[in-house]
């Protein structure tokens, strides 16, 4: 299968050269993961159609509605939420009814002019939308809590709560959507690249003239992303660890006794404070040098030369989840509490900054692509 299309009958030149590029110099083994561009358009289209007819069930009167009024300790900060399933569904089913043609079409590589446009327009909404407008969060909670969460499993959760009090359907459902809007992220990006005329798996255009790959230049443009995204933590830390020693930083003095009166309400605090700081000092490593080859402290590899998806899939990852995180910060946001939300607003402009960077380092550190063998 071509690597790109025009689609047209006739076979231009990027075509050629996406259909002769992974025979040129020595096989590699490919793993599963590299047939994304395929697979993410199948998955996209077959979420589109699980999701369209659940949100069809609830329009017509099922139960399960994700999105309804429930008690605080099972809602979510979802932005659809409270709804009513009459108002919301129905408009969720025919956007997912749309999903459904507009995969189709873009697996089959069909749509040019207008067509195309419209069809990227779709996938691109859906992404964003799906990704980081609809979740809150819930993601972001999981993932710095994720180590007492695997321990939880075995041992259960301290107290009267269980896990079914921390993992609910409101939360569930918000997962299967960012799933959802990843999906349709990748699977827009194949189609866009394939219809470009350029290499669906790396996304350079024939005979490019490299002026992004510049490793200089990107190094450059990685260094100033990398230091917006940890002065866009310092607010969050510095309140966190603030209140810990008893500094009302942000809040008033009732509610920073509240806290102190709620066992371990403080210690989580200081211990996210704890957590985005190392997670600035890590940040660092997709600009320097222990980015790139393992250093001494981590002795059974060091030497070796690190595997950019070793840094990009988790960087990427924290990225996309910080954005909605801070998002819901925005609508809860208080002036006379500014910080409890207002230091997360800044998980916005720590999401971008850190994706930003994190695209900088793997375009810096890409070698020759399987696919078109450019590099």
């Amino acid at each position: 299968m071509p690597d790109t299309v025009t689609g047209t009958s006739a076979e231009t030149p990027a075509e050629a050269v996406g259909r002769a590029a992974p025979d040129v110099g020595p096989r590699r083994r490919r793993w599963w993961w590299s047939r994304w561009p395929d697979l993410a358009g199948h998955l996209a289209v077959a979420w589109s159609a699980l999701y369209g007819a659940a949100a069809l069930y609830w329009a017509l009167g099922g139960d399960g509605y994700p999105f309804q009024r429930v008690d605080e300790d099972r809602s979510s900060g979802s932005i659809l939420e409270p709804s009513r399933a009459e108002a919301v569904a129905p408009v969720l089913a025919v956007f997912c009814a749309l999903g459904v043609v507009a995969g189709l079409l873009m697996v089959r590589k069909l749509g040019t002019g207008r067509v195309r446009k419209a069809l990227l327009g779709y996938g691109w909404v859906a992404g964003i939308a799906l990704t980081l407008l609809i979740p809150d969060y819930s993601l972001l909670g999981l993932l710095a809590f994720s180590p007492v969460l695997l321990v939880f499993v075995f041992t259960g959760v301290p107290g009267p709560q269980d896990m079914g009090d921390i993992l609910y359907w409101h939360r569930g459902n918000l997962m299967i959507v960012f799933i959802g809007g990843l999906l349709w992220a990748a699977a827009t990006l194949a189609y866009q690249r394939r219809t470009g005329g350029r290499c669906v798996h790396c996304g350079r255009a024939p005979h490019g003239s490299g002026r992004r790959s510049d490793p200089v230049r990107l190094r450059t443009w990685g260094r100033r992303a990398v230091w917006v995204a940890v002065l866009s933590t310092l607010p969050y830390d510095i309140t966190r660890i603030a209140w810990y020693f008893d500094v009302p930083l942000g809040i008033t003095d009732a509610f920073l006794k509240e806290m102190r009166d709620t066992p371990n309400m403080l210690e989580i605090g200081l211990g996210l404070g704890v957590v985005s700081t190392l997670g600035s000092l890590l940040m660092h490593g997709l600009i320097a040098r222990w980015g790139e080859v393992w250093p001494r402290w981590v002795w059974w590899k060091k030497g070796r030369t690190i595997h950019p998806a070793t840094a990009v899939v988790p960087a990427g990852f924290v990225a996309v989840v910080l954005i909605p995180g801070g998002l819901m910060a925005v609508r809860g946001f208080e002036l006379g509490s500014w910080g409890v939300t207002g230091p997360a607003i800044l998980w916005v402009v720590w999401g971008a900054a850190l994706g930003a960077a994190t695209c900088l380092y793997y375009l810096r550190r890409r070698g020759a692509c399987r696919g078109c063998g450019q590099g």
